[in-house]
């Protein structure tokens, strides 16, 4: 592993770039974690320093770069039925009383912003099935600022960590052995529209309108107060 230190003038600049365009707000108590997550992109692209690897971020022209530092500062952190008390209760409580005043008119829309690799929404389509529901009562629409990670969505290929807490039924279900992974089969896979969307941007914003459930629990722990 090299060892470049990554001097606080340019960590300021990194976090304010970072700020800038995505909202995500890193402390100054975070230099630690980003220097250590930096550094191993710094020894993949042999780069000699931070200054030119920020350099590298800022002047890059197809988006990959900054789409690869946003996946280095934040943490996807999920699993399917993570947070099951707030699930249950929009399953069970929420999502019937929606769905009932809409009267059949239009289907519930919902959307999961910041969805990582897929496991909160993919999860909320596996108990909206188990309920009786289909395609024409809801759609799950989900978002995230990395190409990175809704390409994995995209995929649905798991490992044991992220289905450990998915019933059994449901995971005899919903998924099938692929090796030591699992992958969730179509019918829940179709379920789910993925979008690139960074949540600071107005105008991407906007063309999710009219949502009726949104779940961003997990995100706005990113974003300072304004």
């Amino acid at each position: 592993m090299l060892n470049i230190p990554l001097q606080d003038s340019t960590f300021r600049d990194i976090r304010d770039y970072i700020y800038d365009k995505s909202g995500i707000y890193i402390t100054d108590t975070k230099k630690y974690l980003i220097e250590n997550r930096l550094m191993r992109i710094l020894s993949e692209k042999n780069l000699n320093s931070f200054e030119e690897y920020f350099n590298l971020v800022k002047f890059s022209t197809n988006g990959n770069e900054l789409s690869r530092l946003f996946d280095a500062v934040t943490t996807n952190e999920t699993y399917f039925f993570r947070e099951i008390e707030q699930l249950k209760t929009v399953a069970d409580e929420l999502i019937p009383k929606l769905i009932s005043l809409k009267k059949g008119s239009k289907p519930l829309k919902i959307w999961s912003a910041a969805c990582s690799t897929g496991e909160e929404p993919y999860t909320l389509s596996i108990m909206l099935l188990d309920k009786g529901y289909n395609e024409k009562n809801y759609e799950i629409f989900a978002s995230d600022l990395s190409e990175g990670v809704l390409s994995s969505a995209k995929r649905a290929i798991y490992n044991s960590y992220s289905v450990r807490n998915v019933p059994p039924f449901c995971l005899n279900r919903y998924f099938s052995g692929v090796g030591e992974s699992y992958a969730l089969n179509e019918v829940v896979k179709k379920t789910v529209k993925f979008t690139k969307i960074n949540l600071i941007d107005n105008k991407s914003i906007r063309l999710l309108g009219g949502m009726d459930v949104i779940f961003c629990r997990n995100v706005l722990i990113y974003f300072d107060v304004k």
